[in-house]
């Protein structure tokens, strides 16, 4: 190589390191906010607003941009509000037109619009998310007909439970309400009772199992006394029954419960609907949260493999039911007929729709298998990293939103968050390849 051939290959290269610093997702951001569609999404998230005197409602732009940001990289909402700030392509993308210093919106904004939009209309990010992917040419539209199916269980933010723990909480809280509403009690069981959780930890490290069920009655005989002295002394007051009517039944569910009962049970006091889960995993084997089906594309588009459905199944249901309400759901999220779907062994006996009773095909399936079929089946793991992605990366791996409409709202939002991740990614791609072009090399073309 020549030596100004050699000086022109370094200053392309040098070009080519600088512009991969100053390309960065800021940059991918503002073609994100160009593309779009802001209206739409202010149609749907506008249908709960009504014109009446009050504190007018904060700008469906600003509090949709700070869902979208806050689940594609992995923000709490503290962390959000901190770097809202001190970030102007953040406010450029939740729609303002000046630099603001300071907070135009209370923190707690984004737990009520959370709240008041709910999983259905939060369905419309990823609705909009696989429009940009199909308007910027990172998927094509025949590519979200042909999906892979799947279930993981969404965690949420609790300890690992214990009859013991359990037993020994719900009489804190007990105690700790009677204190705040003036009730007397006749003896709180403070002492004795951490004295005897931390011995019957200590016994089942050891494994004397009878001396820690010793402790464990007797865990429960504290529990029990405080239920009773409470429920004497609040007896005709109706304000005082109302205050602890919660908290007693599931204080006495957990005094109840037994080890191998079946139906419901209690895994936390803050959060009883937790479900507890077991997937077959040898280094996991029950896991307490919210059971979640995941959709993704078969292909691998130019953009990646993006989520086009999901949804919370609380109740924990048998993975092949599922499919009654999630094709159904699916095709109206993506404005496309499902021609065919790819799921595991836990979707055999499935109750899909009539319409696609045929168009479903499971790992091992023998009828009715193409050689095509076959080699697509051999991609229905590709369903896995993703999965893994929206726990990692997108807050699906611990669950902090309350209550079973926060397990809704936080696996729709965590879809959201991962496509719209994708997108960023595939537009900085974009503007490189764009702006390297005039940059290359001319190809010679041999007559």
């Amino acid at each position: 190589m020549r030596p100004r051939e050699r000086r022109e290959s370094g200053e392309q290269d040098l070009f080519r390191s600088r512009l991969d610093q100053i390309i960065d997702t800021e940059h991918a951001l503002v073609k994100l906010v160009r593309t779009i569609d802001w209206r739409f999404l202010e149609e749907r998230f506008g249908e709960v607003y009504t014109d009446s005197p009050g504190q007018p409602p904060l700008p469906t732009r600003l509090m949709a941009g700070l869902a979208i940001l806050k689940h594609t990289y992995d923000l709490s909402d503290e962390v959000l509000c901190e770097r809202w700030v001190e970030n102007p392509y953040y406010q450029y993308f939740c729609g303002e037109e000046f630099f603001q210093h300071r907070l135009v919106f209370d923190r707690s904004s984004l737990t009520r619009w959370r709240n008041r939009m709910g999983e259905e209309r939060l369905q419309a990010l990823i609705q909009e998310s696989l429009s940009v992917a199909t308007r910027t040419k990172a998927i094509k539209p025949s590519e979200l007909s042909r999906v892979i199916v799947d279930t993981t269980v969404q965690p949420k933010n609790v300890m690992f439970p214990t009859d013991a723990k359990l037993l020994n909480r719900a009489r804190e809280k007990l105690v700790r309400l009677a204190k705040l509403h003036g009730v007397d009690l006749r003896q709180s069981y403070a002492r004795v009772g951490k004295f005897a959780l931390i011995q019957h930890q200590r016994y089942a490290h050891a494994k004397q199992f009878k001396r820690a069920n010793r402790l464990l009655k007797k865990l429960r005989t504290y529990l029990g006394r405080v239920i009773r002295d409470i429920g004497r002394k609040i007896e005709g007051n109706g304000g005082l029954e109302a205050a602890f009517a919660k908290l007693l039944a599931l204080a006495r569910r957990v005094r109840e419960q037994q080890q191998r009962q079946r139906g419901p049970k209690v895994y936390s006091l803050h959060a009883p609907e937790v479900e507890c889960i077991g997937k077959g995993k040898a280094h996991r084997p029950y896991e307490f949260g919210v059971k979640v089906s995941v959709a993704t594309t078969l292909s691998h588009a130019k953009g990646g493999q993006f989520v086009t459905h999901v949804k919370s199944l609380p109740g924990n249901p048998y993975d092949g039911h599922t499919l009654e309400t999630v094709i159904p759901d699916m095709e109206k999220l993506v404005g496309n007929t499902i021609a065919r779907l790819l799921a595991d062994r836990g979707y055999r006996g499935h109750n899909a729709p009539p319409d696609h009773k045929f168009r479903v095909f499971i790992s091992g399936q023998k009828r009715g298998v193409t050689p095509s079929i076959k080699r697509e089946l051999r991609r229905r793991s590709a369903v896995e990293p993703v999965i893994g992605h929206l726990k990692a990366e997108h807050r699906m791996g611990r669950n902090y939103l309350w209550y079973r409409q926060g397990d809704a709202n936080n696996a729709v939002l965590a879809a959201a968050g991962y496509n719209f991740r994708r997108l960023i990614r595939w537009l900085s791609l974009l503007l490189r390849q764009i702006l390297i072009a005039p940059f290359a090399e001319p190809s010679i073309n041999p007559a």
